[in-house]
């Protein structure tokens, strides 16, 4: 099948859905898109499932030419995207014909920008999903966890052109703002003394750049619990990890599925997509949140989003 051939895959590009679910007791990640509000957008403004596959394109660098007529949406961060040279906005759909070249510079704002074509990308799941996880080395295009290369075929069925669609104002983030990341607390923050959880509250962490889809490592002010470790257990995406040199790990996509370090709480899903924007060096800060209006709003927005 023709689609989008790559002419260059950029730093990181990889086939992302809203991961793989069901399968952590034999030791897969979920994986999926980092940033799951501007994923999911992506897919609305074409009219696709909620679950289609669409490309993650991290740090850009991204060029692309396509094949045949089609429709796609790029949203997410900021890359200085062009069609044929010109600059174009994102968060809206284009309109693309044979030979047309799209190309993703690097980021503006955020990290992560997200392309979607109409219908979907034509790629074959391998368990359950087509997230890409390179360490565990399944999903993507040949379902070995492969990042997208040069010469790399995006499969995808042709489209006539159609209206364009734009996401409103009011729904775009800003990922210049400043974060402050709400934590549900769990209960091992009882292994954390009074004077550690105002320290975590009171004070701001940078984000290192030794980050990645597995996590973001932060750097600030020493949290130390009250016990060495625990026994390993199930971590959820989120988690606030804290290891023996003290500096906080907020646990994401692409993290192990059991770990060892006490943990604080869990980041905010909502909260926790906008952190998978942020460049290396960004401050953010942290402040309680309650399960019940966590709950609350994570339903609202998935339910905006029919997932």
């Amino acid at each position: 099948m023709s689609g989008l051939r790559v002419l260059n895959p950029g730093i990181l590009s990889l086939v992302q859905d809203l991961g793989r679910f069901g399968y952590q007791h034999l030791g897969l990640s979920t994986g999926g898109a980092a940033d799951e509000q501007a994923y999911l957008w992506a897919n609305r403004l074409l009219g696709n499932a909620p679950d289609a596959a669409a490309i993650e394109i991290c740090f850009g660098g991204l060029q692309l030419e396509a094949e045949i007529a089609t429709r796609v949406a790029v949203t997410g961060a900021d890359l200085q995207l062009t069609l044929n040279g010109e600059a174009q906005d994102v968060w809206q759909t284009i309109n693309l014909k044979p030979g047309d070249r799209l190309a993703f510079g690097y980021p503006r704002q955020g990290v992560r920008a997200y392309l979607a074509v109409q219908g979907g990308f034509r790629v074959e799941p391998t368990f359950g999903s087509v997230a890409t996880v390179m360490r565990e080395q399944i999903g993507g295009l040949d379902g070995k966890g492969s990042k997208l290369a040069s010469g790399d075929r995006l499969p995808c069925q042709a489209h006539s052109p159609g209206r364009l669609f734009s996401v409103p104002s009011r729904f775009r983030p800003n990922y210049a703002q400043p974060l402050t990341l709400r934590v549900i607390e769990g209960h091992q923050v009882e292994l954390f003394s009074g004077d550690m959880l105002t320290r975590f509250y009171s004070q701001g962490y940078t984000i290192s750049p030794q980050s990645d889809r597995m996590g973001v490592r932060l750097r600030g002010p020493q949290l130390h619990s009250l016990v060495d470790g625990i026994i390993s257990e199930g971590i959820s995406f989120g988690a606030v990890q804290v290891p023996k040199d003290g500096q906080p790990i907020i646990l994401l996509k692409d993290r192990q599925t059991i770990g060892g370090y006490p943990k604080l709480g869990t980041v905010f899903a909502l909260d926790a997509f906008m952190l998978a924007q942020c460049q290396p060096q960004t401050e953010v800060h942290f402040a309680p949140m309650s399960l019940h209006e966590a709950q609350r709003q994570l339903q609202q927005f998935y339910r905006f989003f029919g997932v």
